[in-house]
C-alpha cells in the first residue's frame, strides 16, 4: 500500500530491532535447548489460550473496548489500548480530536472478528488496518499484535500511530471542558446531526420512490403493465429505507461530529440495512410465488403449486434466521456455538427424515423433468392408470379397475415411467387374413385394396405406412398391416382404427375376397375303403385358426350295420 509507506516513519517495531551482531550470532550459535522442556527433553503440553480482560484478542474486540474507554473518559483504562502505554492516555485523546474533526474507523460489521485479523490485505501478518486520521494524506489507523504481559495475544494502536498522532498535536477539548450536555460520551449537538441526518436521508428517499410509483401508474398501462407497477408500490418502501442506510453511512462517515456518536449510529444503522433487505426480498419472493401459483393454478398443475408454497415458506424462514443472526452479532453475542448446533440438530434431522427428504426431492425431479403430469394415462411399473394428483410425498394413480394407487415420489422417480399421453401418433399393425381358396391374383388384388385403404385415408401418416402379404397362416393367407394414425389421444385413435376396419372388410367383400375364419377338415373312412368327405362346422371357440389332417375312424362295423344292432337289441 503506497500511502501506508508514504505516511508511516521509518521506525522498525520494537519486536524486530535486532542488531548485526545478533544476527549474526543467531546465524552461528547453534539452536539452544528451550527452557520450558521438561527434564527428558520434551515440550510441555498446550496450554489453553489466556483471555485479555480488555477484550483485546480481535481488531473488532479493540476498538470497541477503545471506543467505550473513551466514552468513559477513563484514561488508567484508555491507554491498555496502544503499544506505546507509556503516554497511551494523551494519545488516546489526539486520536479522538482528529476522529472527531473528520477521521473515520471501519464499521463494526467491517471490522475483522477473527483473533488473526484480515489475511488477505496484503500487510504483514500482525497488522491490521482499522481507519484513517482524517488529514490531507488519510494517514491510516494501524493495529499491531503482540503478546501481553499476561501471556494473551492481543491488538493495540501501533506506536508508529500514536507516534504521528502526537506529532499532529490537535487540540484536545471535551465537551465536558465545553460546557456542552453530553450523552454516552458525546455532545447532544452531534447527537442531534446524526439524528437528524438519518430522518432527512428516509424521509427523502420515501418521497422519491413514492413520486416514482405514482408517475409510473400514470404512464404505464396494460394487464402485464401493472403487474409490475404492483410490484414496483410493494417493493419500494424497503428499498428507499437500504438506499436510505446506505447513503447515511457514507455522509455520516466523513461528518465532524463526535467519533463514539458516528460509531455507535454507523453500528446499529446497520440493522437497519439488514431489515430492509430482508423486507425487500420477502415481498420479492412473496409476488414471485404469487405469480407461479396463479399461472399454475390456471394450468391445473397443483403440484407445482405445492412446491412453489413450501419453498416460499422455506426461503422466508431462512432470511430470518440471517437477520436473527445479524441482530445477535451485533450485540456481540457469540453465535457460533449455537449455528453449530443447528447444524448437528439438521443433520440429525435429516437422518431421521430420510424418506421425507427422499420424497421431496422426488417431488422436485418430477416437476422439473415432467415424465408425467396430472391426467397423463401411463404406465408405471406394473401398475396402468391415470394420473390423479401429483403432491409433495406421494402421487395417486387411478387404475382401470377404479382403484387408487398411492406411490412415494422417492420411488416412483426411480421407476420406469411409459407415457401413453405424450404419443403423436398411435400404430395401427393388424394382420388381415383372407381365404385360401382366393387364388394368387385375388390374394395381390387384397393386398392392393388394403394399402388403398392406408393411402386414401387422410389421418395415415404418410410416408411409412405398408400393407404386405407376409405368411400362410393355419387357416388364412396372412396380410400385415402397418401404419401410424394421427390423433390427439386414445379415444380418437380407436374411432379411425375402427374407420379403416370397416372400409378394409366392405372394399373386399366387395371384390368377393373373404375373411379366414378357423376351419376343422374331417376325413371320414369306411370299412370297405371308401371314402368320404364331410366339412364340419366352423369351429369359433377356437383362439387360434388350423386344419387338422384326415383323422381314420376306428375299425368297426358300418353305420348301417350299428343301427341294425341298435334295433335288434331293442326287440330283445
Amino acid at each position: 500500500m503506497p500511502i501506508l509507506l508514504l505516511a508511516l516513519p521509518a521506525l522498525p517495531l520494537a519486536a524486530q530491532e535486532s542488531s548485526p551482531v545478533a544476527q549474526a550470532a543467531d546465524a552461528v550459535t547453534p539452536d539452544a535447548p528451550d527452557e520450558n522442556a521438561n527434564a527428558d527433553g520434551q515440550a510441555p503440553a498446550a496450554q489453553e489460550p489466556v483471555s485479555d480482560p480488555y477484550g483485546r484478542t480481535t481488531p473488532r474486540s479493540m476498538v470497541q473496548g477503545l471506543i467505550e474507554a473513551l466514552a468513559a473518559g477513563d484514561d488508567a483504562r484508555v491507554d491498555r489500548f496502544f503499544e506505546d502505554a507509556e503516554h497511551g492516555a494523551e494519545r488516546a485523546r489526539q486520536l479522538q480530536a482528529l476522529l472527531d474533526k473528520g477521521g473515520s474507523l471501519n464499521t463494526f460489521a467491517a471490522l475483522s472478528d477473527k483473533p488473526e485479523g484480515v489475511l488477505d490485505d496484503d500487510l504483514p501478518a500482525e497488522q491490521e488496518y482499522v481507519g484513517n486520521l482524517g488529514d490531507e494524506g488519510k494517514t491510516p489507523i494501524m493495529l499491531t499484535r503482540s503478546q501481553s504481559n499476561e501471556g494473551a495475544m492481543i491488538w493495540q494502536v501501533s506506536r508508529q500511530t500514536g507516534d504521528i498522532v502526537g506529532r499532529l498535536n490537535p487540540e484536545t477539548t471535551s465537551p465536558e471542558e465545553s460546557g456542552e450536555l453530553t450523552v454516552a460520551g458525546a455532545s447532544v449537538t452531534d447527537w442531534g446531526v446524526l439524528i437528524g441526518l438519518a430522518a432527512a436521508v428516509f424521509v427523502g428517499f420515501q418521497l422519491i420512490s413514492m413520486a416514482l410509483v405514482a408517475i409510473a401508474e400514470r404512464l404505464v398501462r396494460g394487464p402485464t403493465a401493472e403487474a409490475g407497477v404492483a410490484f414496483a408500490r410493494a417493493a419500494m418502501p424497503p428499498f428507499s429505507l437500504f438506499l436510505a442506510t446506505v447513503v447515511f453511512q457514507i455522509w455520516a462517515d466523513s461528518l465532524p461530529v463526535s467519533i463514539i456518536a458516528r460509531q455507535f449510529m454507523l453500528k446499529y444503522i446497520g440493522l437497519f440495512a439488514a431489515a430492509a433487505l430482508t423486507w425487500l426480498l420477502v415481498r420479492l419472493i412473496d409476488t414471485i410465488s404469487r405469480t407461479v401459483i396463479t399461472r399454475m393454478e390456471a394450468r391445473g398443475q397443483r403440484q407445482v403449486v405445492s412446491v412453489a408454497s413450501l419453498l416460499r415458506r422455506a426461503a422466508k424462514i431462512l432470511l430470518l434466521f440471517g437477520v436473527l443472526v445479524a441482530i445477535l452479532d451485533t450485540f456481540g453475542i457469540d453465535v457460533t456455538t449455537g449455528i453449530a448446533a443447528l447444524g448437528i440438530g439438521g443433520i440429525a434431522l435429516a437422518l431421521g427424515a430420510q424418506k421425507t427428504v427422499e420424497n421431496f426431492v422426488g417431488s422436485v425431479s418430477l416437476i422439473a423433468d415432467k415424465p408425467v403430469q396430472i391426467g397423463d394415462f401411463c404406465k408405471i411399473g406394473d401398475i396402468l392408470g391415470t394420473v390423479e394428483d401429483i403432491g409433495i410425498r406421494s402421487t395417486r394413480i387411478r387404475t382401470l379397475a377404479r382403484t387408487v394407487v398411492t406411490i412415494p415420489n422417492g420411488d416412483l422417480s426411480s421407476q420406469n415411467i411409459e407415457n401413453y399421453a405424450k404419443r403423436d401418433r398411435f400404430l395401427f399393425n393388424p394382420t388381415v387374413g383372407v381365404e385360401y381358396g382366393i387364388g394368387s391374383a385375388k390374394l395381390l388384388e387384397a393386398v392392393e385394396i388394403v394399402e388403398g385403404v392406408l393411402e386414401e385415408h387422410e389421418r395415415i401418416a404418410k410416408p411409412g405406412h405398408r400393407a404386405r402379404f407376409v405368411a400362410f397362416g393355419a387357416s388364412s393367407l396372412d396380410i400385415e398391416v402397418f401404419a401410424y394414425i394421427e390423433a390427439a389421444d386414445y379415444d380418437e385413435s380407436l374411432v379411425i382404427q375402427q374407420d379403416l376396419l370397416l372400409m378394409i372388410f366392405a372394399r373386399l367383400e366387395k371384390e368377393g375376397i373373404g375373411i379366414a375364419f378357423p376351419t376343422r377338415t374331417l376325413h371320414l373312412v369306411r370299412e370297405g375303403g371308401e371314402e368320404g368327405l364331410a366339412r364340419a362346422k366352423p369351429d369359433t371357440s377356437l383362439a387360434d385358426t388350423h386344419r387338422e389332417g384326415a383323422q381314420a375312424v376306428p375299425k368297426g362295423p358300418p353305420p348301417s350295420q350299428v343301427q341294425d344292432s341298435e334295433d335288434d337289441d331293442g326287440e330283445d
